[in-house]
Order: C-alpha cells, then structure tokens, then sequence
C-alpha cells in the first residue's frame, strides 16, 4: 500500500512571505533521457503546486541554469543528479553547484556499481542522501525521502531578497556610487561584497571570461545584470521616470531639493503644468541627513530621505512629473519662451523656469584626496557606508549643521569620531541643539583649528595627517572613514552667459540684481524684477543657488512655494 504524504510546503511561519517570492527550484540532471523524463513527471505530480522542476541532460548546460537562477535571485532547494554521465560525472556537478548554492539540498541517483562514490561523497560535497535506482512506488520510495530534505531546507534557509542586487567591493568608487544613487531615491537593494562572499565572486567572475571585472554588478529579479551602469540607465531599469511625457510645460524645476520640490508641489497643485528634473537623486543635499530636527511640525524630526519620500510622493499626487537622472546642461531664451537642453540630447520649452539646483559640496584639494575618494573618502553624509565601518575610526571635516548631523549619526556605529572644523568654534555655523548634542557623545571630539593636510593609503584610505593651525604641529590620524563636509559650490553652470551670477557662481535675484536703482542690463519690462527672479524675466532662482539663500530646509521649502506666486505674476504680464 502506497503510504500517504504530505507535499514539502513552506512551514505556516514563512507562508506569507512565500507568496511573494519566486517558487524554489528543483533541479534534476540526468543525460538519459527516458530517466530524466521519468523523474520529472513524478516530481511535478507531486511538487508542482510549490516548487518549479527545472530539467537537464548535460552538466554544463544545468550550471548555465543555475547561474540564471542565482542572478535573478531564485532560491534552489534541491539537486537530484545522477551520477554517471559523460561529461561530467554527478559528484563533480554538485561540487560546482554547491559553489552557487551552498544550502540547496543534494541527491544522488546511482546504480549498484556507483555505491562506493556516493558514499565517498557524502564526507566530500556533504551530500544529502543518495537514491538506487529504480525507486518505484515513488509514493513509497522517493517522495517521503524528498519531503524531509525540502521541510529541512524551509527550516534552515534564509527566503532570498526579492529585489536589486549589487556587487562590488568597499573600495570600490563606482560601487558606491551606486549605491548612494539607490539609497538616495529610496530604492531597496541588498549589498553583496565580492570580498566577502565567494558565491557572488563566482558569479560575478562568470561574466567575465575574458579580461578583468568591471564592478559593480548589478543584477534584477528578472535575470538581467548590468555592469557599472550609466545612473540614467540604471534609473531607468529601476523604474524612474527618466524621459518627458510632452515638448512643452507651463513650469520647468531644475533640481529636486527641498526648494525644488516645494516649487514642484505649489505649481502643480495651482494648475500649472510642470516637470521638475533632477540630476542625482529627489531631495538634494537636505536629503542626505540623517536627521533633521528643526523643522516645523516634525517635533521628534525626520530624515532627509523621509522628507524627500513625503514631498516626492505629494507631487506626483498633485501632477507634477518628476524626472531622475536627467542633467540640464543648458538654458537658452527665445521670447516669450525658455527652452532646457538635457544630457540625453532632448529639449524641452516652458513660459517660466526655475533654477534651484542647489550646491555640492566643495573638494577637498590635498595629497591623496582625489585617488581615495570612494574608497574611504566621501563627500556628504553617505549614509549607505556607515555601517561598513562599525567600531572603527571615522572623521568629518567641516563645522555647518551637516557636518554635526553626519557625526551624530555616524557615532552610533564608531567607536570614535573626530570632528575637525578650522573655525575656533562651532558656534559660528551650527545651531545649538546640535552644539549641545556633540558635547553629550562621549565618542565624537571636536578639533577646532585642524585641517586635513594629507590622505594615505593605496586603494583604501589608512590614515590621514592634520595640521593644527595654533600650533603648527601636524599629526596622523589612523582612520578608514573620512566625511567632507567643506563648503558648498553652486550648481548654476547650465544658466552661465544667461543670468547674472556673482564670482562663486551664485544667482543673483531681486534687489541684489539693482545697482544705484538701475535695473539690470538688457531688462526689457517697465517694472523690477521680482524677489526670486533673475536678470532674464521668467527665470528664477530658489534655494541654496542663489545669492544670499538662508541655508536651511524650511527656508528653502518657503522659497520654492514663494516663487510659484511670482511666477504667476510673471505669467500676467506676457
């Protein structure tokens, strides 16, 4: 009498996470066909409705198949291979397979004569269990042995991320550039160090045949990879909007922080149609904080990323469509219209246009400075290295409120963060609440009057040397972790020879644009400019860009709502 089974389901606990993740794979691998035939008729009478059988006749052709799988992120419970075969005999397989996955449970099919391998092979590969064929009644002599290995695998197996996957290295620039891209416009993925984990090596080395590995890697649930992508293309696969939905808007944004944003929310929801266009990531420098606690309405605070996450969606609510890694690199003005070129050659027309690009931090010009950065030497927060660098070392340059929120933040993983601000005090460019939170961490010191003068390391940062500027004498510092923040360099290069910018290249506006009363050169309209508009009417400037911008979230936020009521009072007037 056949005995009565029950089918290998995921235990109750994973259940629903089982409903959202690709179906386990049973591999079988035999090169007879009528075996393999056999095989899987009776596996998928009795799995199909939880598991998918994959089939095979050759060896190469099923680790072929199981790189596929690895890249697209779906798990493998078991292998049932035979044992003898041409090219490769079924030991040999497994201990390739084993190399892709490690916890997918192994099986043997073997003859009589193939006994002696099959034990051999448990202490060799750790093989699960082996199979004399034939095994009929399957009810009897297969499936309850199957059953036990599958409920193991559910009971011991981590359920795989269903998601982006990146490989690379720490020291890789490129790697993290990537990395800070997804991290910043809020997209998950799972972080795979090639350094660390030999089954991603393997897999990343499979790409490879021929010359050395570019990283990173990127593969996506649907089996495809890139390699260190453009950040459009990698937008685009991630699903932003990248690509305009028409020629021709009533409001172009160019730049997505929060002025930019703020902009983006009031024109769309005042009926204007408009685009804003972002180079990197939604949220601009403000989203990079790790906690922003002065901002109104927020009494515990919020992350930069929150608030970013908060305001994209709330836009796009509104209308307003929000293009990712998309770059003006050029304004041009044919009245009574101005045009935007992009990076990706498209043009596109709009009655107004504002500017709020905001800043980047500005580079730091030492010795070793530029080879490193990447590779332990980061501009801003970088927020998705922190915790690479758990009980080590860390150092921030630069005394603003984000220098401090980075060293508050990066303190819950240091052991030690050093602070080096050439002002004599921080009380010159941080708000208090910060002063008062630095001096709580037991593990962040600040030292005023300190630069950084030197970075070491060949390809990854090891220790840098300060020079203290009241006593002359400079020191080492060993660290792998350095954080800049030093100042910030306009994005304006898109509006030069169109609008009138001071020497660092901010945008002057409003009455900075009046000189001895007299409007600007080539001002055409019988009234002033006004407040947030630039030397060009219809153009106007918001944020951080421009000359004399209170640095602070909500100040930029009221500057992108404010110019949208100035824009419509432009848009009476032509």
């Amino acid at each position: 009498m056949a005995a009565s089974m029950t089918v290998a389901t995921p235990p109750a606990t994973n259940r629903k996470d089982y409903r959202f993740m690709a179906k386990p794979v049973i591999l079988i691998l035999d090169d007879e066909p009528q075996v393999l035939n056999a095989v899987g008729r009776d596996l998928r009478a009795h799995f199909r409705s939880d598991y998918r059988i994959v089939s095979s006749g050759a060896g190469r052709e099923a680790l072929d198949a199981l790189r596929q799988l690895k890249q697209r992120g779906t798990p493998v419970a078991l292998l049932l291979v035979d044992q003898r075969m041409p090219e490769m005999t079924g030991v040999e397989f497994l201990t390739e397979a084993q190399k892709l996955f490690p916890d997918a449970r192994k099986v043997l099919l073997t003859a009589y004569a193939d006994t002696e391998a099959a034990i051999a092979s448990i202490n060799k590969i750790g093989l699960d269990y082996y199979l004399m064929k034939p095994w009929d009644p399957p009810e009897e002599n297969l499936f309850p042995i199957l059953d036990d290995l599958l409920g193991d695998w559910w009971a011991t197996t981590p359920l795989p991320f269903e998601g982006i996957r990146v490989a690379g290295t720490l020291w890789s620039s490129t790697s993290h550039n990537v990395k800070d891209f997804l991290a910043r416009n809020r997209i998950p993925y799972q972080w795979l160090d090639i350094e660390k984990d030999a089954q991603t090596r393997t897999l990343v080395e499979a790409l490879f045949t021929e010359g050395s590995i570019h990283l990173p890697v990127l593969f996506f649930p649907d089996g495809s990879s890139l390699i260190d992508p453009p950040l459009s293309d990698l937008a685009l696969k991630a699903g932003l909007q990248t690509v305009a939905t028409a020629p021709f808007y009533d409001l172009i944004i160019i730049g997505g922080g929060p002025a930019g944003l703020g902009a983006a929310v009031y024109g769309a929801s005042e009926g204007l149609k408009t685009v804003m266009i972002e180079r990197e990531a939604t949220g601009g420098q403000a989203g990079t904080s790790s906690r922003i606690e002065n901002y109104l309405g927020f009494p515990k605070g919020l992350t930069g990323s929150d608030l970013a996450t908060r305001a994209v969606a709330q836009a796009r609510r509104l209308g307003a469509e929000i293009l990712t890694a998309r770059e003006v690199v050029g304004v041009r003005v044919e009245d009574p219209y101005r045009y935007v070129q992009l990076n990706d050659g498209t043009e596109l027309g709009c009655h107004a246009l504002v500017v709020a690009a905001g800043v980047t931090t500005q580079k730091l010009n030492a010795p070793g400075v530029e080879r490193l950065t990447g590779a332990g030497i980061y501009y801003g927060a970088a927020l998705t290295e922190a915790a690479s660098y758990r009980d080590e070392t860390m150092c921030v340059v630069g005394g603003a409120n984000s220098a401090g929120q980075g060293a508050m933040f990066f303190a819950r993983y240091a052991s030690k963060v050093n602070m080096l601000v050439r002002a004599s005090s921080l009380t010159k460019s941080m708000s208090q609440y910060l002063i008062d939170q630095i001096a709580g961490m037991p593990n962040i010191d600040v030292l005023t009057r300190h630069t950084v003068e030197e970075a070491h390391g060949e390809n990854q940062l090891q220790a840098i040397t300060v020079l203290n500027h009241d006593t002359g004498e400079t020191r080492r510092i060993e660290t792998r972790a350095l954080f800049l923040f030093i100042g910030a360099v306009p994005h304006s290069e898109c509006v030069a020879g169109i609008v009138e910018r001071n020497t660092a290249g901010f945008i002057l506006t409003g009455p900075d644009l009046m000189i001895n009363g007299q409007r600007p050169k080539g001002w055409k309209l019988q009234r002033d400019p006004f407040l947030l508009e630039t030397s060009v009417p219809g153009i106007f400037a918001a944020g951080d860009v421009r000359q004399g911008a209170t640095r602070r979230v909500a100040a930029a936020v009221g500057e992108g709502a404010n110019v949208v009521s100035q824009v419509h009072q432009y848009l009476r007037t032509v």
